[in-house]
């Protein structure tokens, strides 16, 4: 496989599911500043700009002692993280940019999921125009993805084109569910881990697993540490390491060569050789290093499946 197609198809998993969670993402925490009128809007809006990763121009430079300026708002944290086009971490930025990775590999990617991906591409605006409310816009964005997930597992052979999307996929996955259970503990609301199972289309999954006995700790150890349920953060980095095995199985006697896979294999054995208690006991410190585990893995795999061509610079002769 050419490395551009492996790597356009690494790129719509990855795109297709950041712009899943951040829809979920944005769901629970806007909701909450709806439910809760005493909690500072802007301090918030801040928090959760941050832990995506979003620089704004006008947030305070300082100690951060100072509060953040009061133009910081909902509808900022919309634009930024949901509507803003040139910008790939927002949800219309991923799925366009996910559908121009499927036109580069149109020769690879099934005419099912070429069409579900363009179709979604043209049909943001006449969404965001039907939905009355962010959270109609937001539903309409997790149906999609699931469709062009659906569509992929079914119509394209289980090969080294479905590994490289099924990876992506898988790293963002694992990233984005640690980022989204690390907002739990930066905002001046902390949503329920009912609320967190919820946006993640677990809460069904974990009333069936614990027989309805629910508890905020098992309810941790499920959306962390279940090996079943596909969204948990154990999930995902087990398949993400099972796609790095398929596309390059070891063949030396000791050890990992792999990179990408050795980071993936420590931040998973981390989280699942230890108590739950260690976990939480710091639980943002633990969701930064699965973060970074997963940001260091997708630049190993850049590196070997995806490297860039040298750039030839002719010198002129000396005399």
């Amino acid at each position: 496989m050419l490395s551009r197609i492996a790597e356009s198809l690494f790129w719509i998993g990855r795109y297709v599911e950041r712009a899943d969670d951040t829809a979920r993402i944005l769901d629970v925490h806007l909701q909450l500043l709806l439910e809760d009128p005493y909690l500072s809007e802007a301090e918030a809006c801040t928090a959760l700009l941050a832990v995506m990763g979003v620089e704004i121009d006008t947030m305070d430079a300082g100690n951060g002692i100072d509060p953040p300026p009061p133009d910081i708002d909902r509808n900022l944290v919309l634009e930024r993280l949901a509507y803003a086009s040139d910008h790939p971490s927002s949800i219309v930025g991923s799925l366009s940019a996910a559908r121009e990775n499927a036109r580069r590999a149109r020769e690879t990617v099934s005419s099912e999921l070429w069409e579900c991906l363009n179709m979604t591409w043209i049909g943001i605006d006449a969404a965001r125009e039907r939905a009355t409310t962010a959270h109609q816009f937001f539903m309409w964005v997790r149906e999609r993805s699931a469709l062009v997930a659906g569509i992929a597992d079914a119509s394209m052979s289980q090969d080294d084109a479905w590994r490289f999307l099924t990876l992506g996929r898988s790293l963002e996955r694992a990233d984005m569910t640690a980022r989204l259970v690390a907002t739990s503990t930066i905002s001046g609301a902390v949503p329920s881990w009912t609320t967190l199972l919820r946006s993640c289309g677990a809460y069904e999954s974990y009333v069936r697993t614990y027989r309805g006995v629910a508890s905020d700790e098992r309810a941790a150890e499920f959306l962390l540490l279940d090996r079943l349920f596909p969204r948990s953060v154990l999930y995902a980095l087990n398949q993400a390491e099972d796609c790095l095995a398929d596309l390059a199985p070891a063949t030396e006697r000791v050890g990992v060569s792999d990179q990408a896979r050795r980071l993936l294999g420590r931040a998973r054995t981390s989280l699942e050789y230890r108590s739950l208690g260690e976990v939480l006991a710091d639980l943002p410190a633990e969701m930064e290093k699965v973060q970074r585990a997963c940001s260091a893995s997708s630049e190993e795999v850049a590196k070997r499946y995806f490297p860039r061509a040298v750039t030839t610079a002719w010198i002129g002769e000396v005399s």
